[in-house]
């Protein structure tokens, strides 16, 4: 996903990359009541269940209380669903009002209770016959309705009431309105928006592929499948092995948008403003308007209406021309003037109203297109108007006209969050102002950058200047005032931004009443670092010096401390692991934080607790923090840590720490449990007769509800070493106990096996055993289960009530493991150990001692745990990363800073299996040397003058990607030479210069700073002096380059043919280079509750249950649209798990819909080229051939196959399963050989990934044998399907159901075959005249391919009786009970349900 870190929530320490919503959409789902059943054993990330269990039965307390509330806002969908036929309705209770517009009759429209008025409005500015009215208000019985009041509030309004459309006279307001709002209609279909990455407008080509709206066209195609009319052979640069990757076809073109031209000009006259004697004749505005015809017209805006008047380009005129044609609307009035306007309006509104709405609705944040085809300037009135007005954010709809960002951004953090109504209300809210402040933070730093807004402190040198525009605060990445020079200079200061808006994001998450952070968003633009901030009240009159009342403002030299600020940060101490400890200041006296020193405390003027540079949240990484007399731990060592690092700010992250703080709870479990089982023993043996602890335990269950809960978010993945008995007696030496045990973890991963499971429980005293001999282990020491109850009941909040010997016990684990307090299990991280300036008072050396152990103990576990669980993850596939951000995501959610690509890299090399690890290898490369290029690009951006830009850029990427080796940089042609060499003016843009030094770089240059800077920032080794060696080298494909290096940097490129190879012409122009986008970072607020019922929704799927589960997921789905409106990453995952419960539970054309909508939600919100809009391209081709649309299905697996080739190309696993997908529908075509070079590509994809033997490489065997039987050569379809009965018979054994279908299938080919060779030696003996029995052929039956394409989707029916249904049910929840006395969950072994060869989608 996109997104950044926020998207994944922090209580997922590591789930399946791809998206969190497929966790349980893969996991199992069995149980309809039809008795068809699906259910997978393996989950798509280790712990899907039991964790969204633990979270989700929260939730189930709202779930009462929304539905009494009855809570499904009708908001999202008055705005979506536009046309009356789609409308929603929301568990019945909305209800039908007539609607009476002037000069058309009466229609009905569904509303809900919940809606305000202002939502009818803009459902009737949406609809076809009264899109073009913006200024009227609605009535009921002749009282005017107040826009903002809610349907329910207003007496009298039922169901069949008759609202009647009143047009209102206009102000100049509403005047520019309406004017506007025509614009926005005229330009309805034109793409042009969305290219410029203006108004939250995106692309999206579904609808290309499908011919409009699935829905409607599937019920004209159902009719009759004819075979014959369907054109399957995909272009040439499709077919497997093909060599060009063309760049064109990433944006079909849309007939649509050729726009028909309702006018020439539409613009505001320069006869504006009216005068004053005219003004009192009621004009408000003038405008001047060329319609096609050629007609050139002035119109008068007045308070009654538009009419023609009499002036002319240099005559003013405002008298009414003969006939005025006074319409209340313009359209009506040009329909009357230009008959082409009539004609094409028309017809541009139907267009317009056909497409599917999840197509035209803004997005939440805006998303960028890095290629865009050279798009007509034309011109527009309202866009030059926006661009050179004091237009700031979205004042016209704001009294007082600029925001007061700050002020909004902490109201809706102080709403009301007490049930469930409120809880959406406010959510809503902080998410709504979030993206608006994000939106408008974005284009002041670029009008900073580009030198449009004036500094506060102008006579200062332009990296040092500061700005404030539409009331947000900005300051550019540079280090002033030498503030960062004991850090690192102006690496520390480029860091520190993005540092301080992860501290805000996780005291956003942590939500405490009474502490307040700042919105804050980084934007990186045309090589510059800008960091925007809401202001607090009453900071810029006063010294820094006498409003910070907590904190430092010096890294520790003055610290001073607040007693509500201590208060507010204890709160957060536990969630965040931070903690509370005392530091000296320069008098030496204590002074106690609860956060690092550089967290800064500030009280507004309006009385706000706010805290700010929160850029120490997380403790720092000593991987990559040398510190002088401080030795790391052996396994960091070995790997070549502690690394030099740029700049001295380097931290953990947030993950990484939950994912520490559970390995060490596990730890300090089984710790526990085996004492007390040592003790009971020694007991038991010394006198029988005296259950001791037996009876305390009973006592104190309840107190440990919450231990049991933390247990079961465990993650499998972390490795809980198991602690051998015989070491317990020595746990005094405190520290060494847990440091071994990670030892231990990193010595068995760091050589992972092909088949076996990689992460054995390591006993303490090296002996490995797998999971399996550990839990039999387990089984096998009596009552050790029991032991470990007891454990988690001594861990209980209070020890009160326990004997001195298992006190013993828990103090003894607290000491291994590290934790703060002696009487239960508590990590947290003293932010300040690390940092330069702070000292600590003498009574706290031990306490620091312990703390540094602990942070070299959390960076040891992140080389020796997590390194190796990704790589473990990525080798059975349950982590695919397709292209960099999708690994970025996959590192971060595993708590490994991209800063470790270098290690994990060199990881995967070491690694045996390293050969079905190649696409991570190969993705991580280009994601190490796109990075370096782009650390490069940044700084040679600095050095470039507006007017060189687009020859710099151009120039840089013929450097980075063109084999052209004599690259020149042309400095631009002076198309305007002026006479004197222009004076220097002072106010330039930072840190621009006259300079032409870029236009000197050469492409063997560029390329050695590139080896360069992956050996100083990643520690890896590139030895390739040009783009074509490394190219040459890794398997990358230029395009692939190209893509990354434009997304990373926000560059727009023309979309045509680059030719890359050429060595006589460079591959770029300058023309090429259409724009240069910002990439913006900021906090994702989140949608709680929604997730919360989303979550309890896959549970209850994995369970089984699929219409609970359903339901749920429905109603997260209300909440999410609640919440974000009706865009949102979330929201696309939600419809897309509900397609696939459709799907299962056998409702197809349900599934089709939801899953459209997802992908237009993908392409729209994520990006056309998204990894994550391929998948939903592939289950949509999935559900269109069950809906009997083959075509569609077709050209949908097409496009997703250019898409993956244009983002990973051809050699990765996900492509096996796309070209089995496209090689069984061209089979279900009858295209046999096309469906054999897709079917075997997939086969030798799947051998190189999977590994000869794997089950999944058999059931390639099986597919590439029913073509060639279809084809009749049965040769090699016994050949093949030989080559499967093999696997299955080695992997099965012989009596397996699978096997026996194979065998089955080979003598079916066996008679096949002999049949065909009797009849053609008939022929041979007796020539013509030989009597030939008929041979069967038979063409596939589509439910037979249907079957085959669930199969490898993954999606498993087994038809089960109802008492089936029974005993799995209650297999299911016994295994969550085992589960949550903390065993480790194995798969039943002899369970029916792994015969098939599972192949997760995700």
């Amino acid at each position: 996903m996109v997104s950044k870190t926020d998207d994944i929530p922090a209580s997922v320490p590591d789930c399946n990359p791809v998206d969190l919503a497929d966790e349980a959409g893969d996991g199992a789902q069995d149980s309809n009541e039809t008795s068809k059943t699906s259910l997978k054993v393996s989950c798509g990330c280790g712990q899907g269940a039991d964790k969204a269990m633990v979270n989700g039965d929260g939730a189930h307390e709202h779930t009462k209380e929304g539905d009494s509330k009855q809570d499904g806002s009708g908001e999202a969908d008055g705005e979506e669903e536009s046309n009356e036929q789609e409308v929603i309705v929301i568990q019945d209770t909305g209800f039908t009002v007539k609607i009476q517009a002037p000069g058309i009759e009466l229609f009905d429209l569904q509303v809900s209770p919940q809606e305000m008025v202002q939502e009818i409005h803009q459902v009737l500015m949406d609809r076809e016959d009264t899109c073009h009215r913006t200024c009227f208000s609605l009535q009921l019985d002749g009282n005017v309705l107040d826009n903002f009041a809610e349907l329910k509030s207003i007496e009298g309004l039922q169901e069949g009431s008759l609202l009647k459309v009143v047009e209102e006279p206009y102000t100049v307001r509403e005047a520019r309105i309406h004017v506007r709002h025509i614009r926005d209609l005229l330009k309805s279909l034109d793409p042009s928006d969305a290219y410029n990455g203006v108004d939250c407008n995106s692309l999206s080509f579904l609808s290309i592929f499908t011919d409009g709206d699935l829905g409607d066209s599937g019920k004209r195609k159902k009719k009759g499948i004819e075979l014959e009319q369907i054109d399957c052979t995909p272009p040439e640069h499709i077919l497997p092995g093909s060599k060009e990757h063309p760049l064109v076809p990433l944006q079909p073109q849309n007939k649509d948008w050729k726009p028909m031209q309702c006018l020439k000009v539409l613009t505001m006259s320069g006869w504006n403003p009216p005068p004053g004697n005219r003004k009192m004749h009621g004009d408000l505005m003038y405008l001047y308007i060329v319609t096609v015809e050629e007609r050139h017209i002035s119109i008068t805006a007045s308070t009654r209406g538009f009419y023609l008047n009499q002036s002319t380009t240099y005559t003013f005129n405002p008298k009414p021309a003969n006939p005025s044609f006074l319409s209340h609307s313009l359209v009506e009035l040009l329909s009357q003037i230009s008959p082409a306007f009539k004609k094409n309006f028309t017809s541009l509104q139907k267009k317009r109203v056909q497409r599917h709405p999840f197509e035209r609705i803004a997005t939440p944040f805006q998303v960028y297109s890095w290629t865009a085809p050279q798009l007509d300037h034309a011109m527009d009135c309202v866009r030059a108007e926006d661009a050179y007005t004091s237009r700031l954010g979205y004042e016209e709809h704001i009294p007082g006209q600029t925001r007061d960002w700050n002020e909004e951004l902490q109201t809706t953090r102080e709403l009301p969050r007490k049930n469930l109504p409120e809880r959406l209300l406010r959510e809503r809210a902080i998410f709504k102002v979030h993206s608006d402040f994000a939106a408008a933070a974005t284009r002041g730093a670029m009008a900073v950058i580009d030198g449009n807004v004036m500094a506060i402190n102008p006579g200062e040198e332009t990296r040092m200047q500061m700005f404030i525009w539409n009331n947000i605060f900005f300051s550019l990445g540079f280090d002033v005032r030498d503030h960062y020079r004991e850090l690192g200079g102006d690496a520390a200061a480029h860091a520190a931004p993005t540092n301080d808006l992860n501290g805000v994001r996780a005291y956003g998450a942590v939500d405490v009443e009474g502490l307040y952070t700042l919105g804050t968003v980084v934007v990186d633009y045309r090589g510059y670092r800008v960091t925007a901030q809401s202001i607090i009240p009453g900071i810029l009159e006063r010294e820094q010096e006498q409003s910070v009342i907590y904190g430092s403002i010096d890294f520790g030299k003055t610290v001073v401390s607040h007693s509500k600020y201590l208060e507010l940060l204890e709160k957060t101490s536990r969630p965040l692991k931070v903690q509370r400890h005392s530091v000296l200041n320069e008098k030496n006296d204590e002074v106690e934080l609860c956060s690092s020193v550089e967290c800064k405390g500030i009280i507004g003027n309006d009385g706000r607790h706010y805290i700010l540079d929160l850029l120490r949240t997380f403790p720092p990484d000593l991987n990559f923090l040398p510190v002088d007399g401080e030795e790391l731990p052996p396994e960091c060592q070995r790997q070549g840590f502690p690394c030099q690092h740029r700049h001295r700010l380097a931290c953990l992250r947030q993950e990484l720490i939950e994912a520490f703080v559970e390995h060490r709870y596990l730890l300090f479990m089984k710790m526990a449990a085996l004492q007390l089982m040592q003790q009971k023993a020694t007991k038991d043996s010394n006198k029988a007769d005296t259950p001791a602890i037996t009876e305390t335990s009973e006592t104190s269950v309840e107190s440990s509800a919450d231990t049991i809960q933390s247990q079961t978010t465990a993650s499998d993945s972390t490795n809980a070493a198991d602690v051998s008995t015989d070491h317990i007696s020595q746990t005094d030496n405190t520290t060494s106990a847990a440091s071994q045990a990670e030892t231990d973890c990193k010595e068995k991963s760091s050589n992972p096996s092909t088949n076996g499971p990689l992460d054995p429980s390591a006993t303490l005293n090296g002996e490995y055993k797998s999971p399996l001999e550990a839990k039999k282990l387990e089984e096998n020491i009596p009552g050790l289960a029991r032991a470990k109850e007891l454990a988690e009941t001594l861990v209980g909040e209070d020890a009160s009530g326990i004997d001195p010997k298992s006190r013993e016990v828990v103090l003894n684990a607290c000491k291994a493991v590290g934790s703060i307090s002696n009487a239960s299990f508590d990590i947290r991280f003293n932010p300040d150990i690390f940092s330069p300036g702070v000292r600590f008072p003498d009574h706290s050396t031990d306490d620091i001692q312990k703390q540094k152990q602990l942070f070299k103990d959390a960076a040891a576990f992140l080389v020796s745990c997590q390194i190796p669980s990704l790589v473990k993850d990525c080798l059975d596939h349950s982590a695919l990363p397709m292209d960099g951000a999708t690994l970025t995501e996959a590192l971060h959610q595993r708590g490994i800073n991209v800063r470790y690509l270098g290690t994990v890299l060199e990881f995967v090399e070491k690694t045996p299996a390293r050969a079905q690890l190649g696409h991570v290898y190969r993705i991580g490369v280009s994601e190490l040397i796109t990075r370096c290029a782009k650390h490069i690009f940044k700084t040679y951006l600095q050095g470039v003058e507006l007017s060189a830009l687009s020859a710099a850029v151009s120039h840089f990427l013929n450097c980075f990607l063109s084999s052209f080796p004599e690259a020149v940089g042309h400095l631009p042609p002076d198309e305007l030479v002026s006479r004197r060499k222009s004076r220097k003016r002072r106010n330039r843009v930072p840190g621009g210069g006259d300079n032409t030094t870029w236009a000197s770089l050469t492409p063997s240059e560029l390329w050695k700073n590139i080896s360069s800077e992956a050996q100083s920032y990643y520690h890896f080794s590139i030895q390739c002096e040009s783009v074509d060696q490394v190219v040459e080298k890794y398997g990358f494909q230029k395009i692939t380059l190209l893509r990354e290096i434009s997304v990373k940097t926000g560059i727009q490129i023309l979309i045509k043919e680059y030719n890359f190879d050429s060595r006589h012409k460079p591959a770029f122009t300058e023309e090429d280079i259409l724009n240069i986008f910002p990439v913006v970072k900021h906090v994702n607020p989140k949608a709680s509750d929604a997730f919360h019922f989303f979550q309890s929704g896959q549970a209850k799927v994995q369970q089984g249950f699929l219409k609970e589960g359903c339901e749920l997921i429905n109603e997260a789905l209300n909440l999410f649209n609640n919440v974000y409106g009706a865009m949102h990453v979330e929201i696309c995952a939600c419809l897309r798990l509900l397609a696939r419960l459709n799907y299962i539970m056998g409702d197809h054309p349900e599934a089709l819909s939801n899953q459209q909508k997802a992908v237009l939600m993908s392409e729209r919100v994520l990006g056309i080229e998204h990894p994550n809009t391929i998948q939903e391209y592939m289950h949509l081709a999935l559900y269109c051939f069950a809906n009997g649309q083959l075509s569609t299905a077709l050209k949908l697996l097409y496009r997703a196959r250019y898409l993956m080739l244009l983002v990973c190309g051809e050699d990765h696993p996900e492509m096996a399963l796309l070209d089995s997908n496209i090689g069984l529908v061209l089979h279900g075509v009858m295209e046999y050989d096309l469906s054999l070079r897709f079917l075997e590509n997939a086969l030798t994809i799947n051998t190189k990934y999977h590994g000869p033997r794997s089950l999944k490489v058999a059931l390639s065997h099986h597919l590439v044998a029913r073509v060639y039987e279809s084809k009749a050569e049965f040769r090699s379809a016994l050949q093949h399907e030989k080559e499967g009965y093999t696997i299955y018979k080695n992997q099965m054994g012989e009596a397996h159901e699978k096997t026996k279908e194979s065998s089955e299938y080979l003598k079916y080919l066996t008679q096949q075959a002999v049949a065909l060779q009797r009849t053609m030696n008939e022929i041979y003996k007796n020539g013509s005249n030989a009597s030939i029995m008929p041979l069967k052929f038979t063409a596939p039956s589509m439910a037979s391919v249907l079957e085959q394409l669930n199969i490898i989707n993954g999606i498993i029916f087994i038809p089960l009786s109802q008492k089936d249904l029974e005993n799995l049910k209650a297999e299911v929840q016994r295994r969550q009970q085992l589960q949550e006395l903390g065993r480790s969950e194995e798969p039943i072994e002899d369970s029916p349900l792994e015969l098939e060869d599972k192949i997760p989608i995700d």
